[in-house]
């Protein structure tokens, strides 16, 4: 029995995993991590939808929809971690718990992408661990949750 759904948002360029610079982000395709993270995501008792998109209107319209229907969210925002404003706004004005996580370690990359406008609004934020970053973001989403339960 689930006790809610639970969002994974993946943004621009994500849909390239397994074949976009496998030595930052590895050799898992999206596909794979979407399916481990809703097999996960039930083990635990969630519903786990997930949804990619290179368009930022796209990502806020599932962040405003999920505002009604889902109890938290977990975002690779990727380079829109650095300037969407726009994207943040949707995500605080959501009001539910938020994880971020990026593949890569983004504090040991370029220097534009050791800011994240995300960060602020989110519980935490894991990075640099590839796709177990996914696996630990949801799991702490989890945690989360169910600490608001009790």
């Amino acid at each position: 029995m689930s006790t809610g759904i639970i969002l994974i948002l993946h943004g621009p360029n994500l849909n390239l995993l397994g074949e976009r610079e496998p030595d930052i982000y590895g050799n898992m395709t999206l596909e794979e991590i979407d399916r481990t993270l809703k097999k996960e995501g039930e083990e635990m008792g969630f519903t786990v939808q997930c949804f990619q998109s290179n368009h930022e209107g796209e990502l806020i319209n599932r962040i405003q929809e999920a505002a009604k229907t889902c109890v938290g969210i977990m975002i690779n925002p990727a380079a829109l971690s650095h300037y969407s404003y726009a994207l943040r706004d949707a995500l605080s004005a959501a009001g539910l718990p938020l994880v971020e996580v990026h593949l890569s370690n983004v504090f040991a990359r370029e220097s534009f992408r050791q800011h994240s406008v995300i960060t602020p609004v989110a519980e935490g934020m894991i990075c640099g661990l590839g796709p177990e970053s996914y696996l630990l973001g949801l799991q702490a989403l989890v945690k989360i949750l169910k600490k608001q339960q009790v």
